[in-house]
């Protein structure tokens, strides 16, 4: 029974695993999908439009051209001049004229352009210029806008499960070390010896003896009536370890011999798990400093490995256009020459936007706290004073 019984079980914790995992890795591959299909929707519609050449780019470069016969010998008299009449010339010019549509709407400039509408960055230096796909991106967006966000907040709770763990540990060892540092003598390590032999037979489940719970309890008056209590503690413990037990397996009999109870346990367990997104988020309660220093070395990193590729880029033009791309700002001041590149950092971006939602969450929390204690305080002062009449 026990060799057959250990396959049984491997069996079900991969299965619980797997159900586990499922929610968050079908909202992942739906947004790759999704940035998929949409390459390939405007590669197909933006790269092979007709390039026409409008009236307005034919005076444009006839303007321009009159501006460079007319330009003097002696550029410094005429230099301001100059210099006005071609930014002035220039603000009337479209940047499509300048672009080729099959370079900068190939399929890699697509999904760039595709990742920028459903994060909501938005560069401003690719867009749609056919009237068809300025229709095709309001509605790409009015579906890829809610998916992001989705995929954001469930990633978030991944990300703040993680983050309260590891504040909780480290707070943990802190107060150890603390504990440690205050302790001495032998008196501290006979009280930490009774704590791990006690500790070590309640995960064993075994009951501990009067004596060993007496001798954990510190000042304790050894009465009648306090031996009675730690037997009727100990048998409730015995009690509930052989009950809970039994209900196992009682729990695993029922799922071998009927697997379609399994499996509407399986299924109502993942439904769960999708109602719970978002939860783990709204729990979170970590040092705001906290979240700001990880960010800091979060963005650090990739403007440490950005300029290896983008070579107009230093460390702190990269640093800045990571920030503006993560808090979705993205003005478009700063160009990318690779964004092909830039796309293999998909997976940065995205856990890069969690940290940052989380970090404005938090922020978010933190305000909240601080109106209500200023509106507390104001309500207070501006409350009458209770006049004391003399009886």
């Amino acid at each position: 029974m026990a060799t057959t019984s250990q396959p049984l079980r491997g069996k079900a914790t991969c299965k619980k695993i797997f159900w586990a995992v499922f929610p968050h890795a079908c909202f992942i591959l739906s947004l790759v999908i999704y940035a998929f299909l949409g390459a390939l929707m405007f590669s197909h519609i933006e790269g092979t439009r007709e390039v026409i050449v409008s009236e307005e780019y034919r005076t444009f470069l006839q303007n321009l051209t009159y501006l460079a016969r007319n330009l003097s010998d002696n550029v410094t008299e005429n230099e301001k001049i100059f210099k006005d009449k071609i930014r002035d010339l220039f603000n009337t010019a479209d940047p499509v004229w300048f672009i080729n549509p099959e370079d900068r709407w190939n399929f890699f400039g697509s999904l760039f352009f595709c990742c920028t509408v459903f994060t909501t960055v938005g560069y401003g230096n690719t867009y749609p210029v056919t009237r068809i796909g300025k229709y095709l991106c309001m509605l790409y967006a009015l579906f890829g806008v809610p998916l992001m966000f989705l995929v954001l907040t469930d990633m978030g709770d991944i990300l703040a499960t993680v983050l309260s763990k590891s504040y909780n540990e480290f707070r943990k060892l802190q107060s150890k070390i603390l504990a440690s540092k205050l302790c001495s003598g032998s008196t501290c390590s006979k009280r930490n010896e009774l704590k791990s032999r006690a500790q070590s037979k309640i995960v064993n489940n075994e009951p501990l003896t009067i004596m060993e719970v007496l001798r954990n309890q510190s000042g304790m008056k050894r009465r009648q009536v306090k031996y009675r209590n730690v037997e009727l503690f100990e048998m409730l413990i015995a009690k509930e370890n052989e009950s809970t037990q039994l209900v196992r397996n009682k729990s695993m009999e029922r799922w071998s011999s009927c697997p379609e109870l399994a499996r509407e346990k399986t299924v109502s367990r993942v439904i769960k798990n999708f109602d719970k997104i978002g939860k783990e988020l709204e729990k979170l309660d970590v040092p705001i400093v906290l979240m700001m220093l990880v960010i800091f070395v979060y963005i650090s990193c990739a403007a440490a490995v950005l300029p290896n590729w983008e070579k107009n880029m230093d460390f702190q033009e990269a640093f800045y256009f990571c920030f503006i791309t993560l808090t979705t700002i993205g003005f478009g001041d700063t160009k990318l020459e690779h964004p092909k590149f830039f796309l293999f950092f998909s997976l940065y971006i995205i856990i890069g936007m969690e940290i940052v939602f989380i970090a404005f969450k938090l922020g978010q929390d933190r305000l909240i706290v601080l109106y209500k204690k200023v509106i507390s305080f104001c309500a207070e002062k501006n409350m009458p004073s209770k006049k004391i009449y003399p009886k």
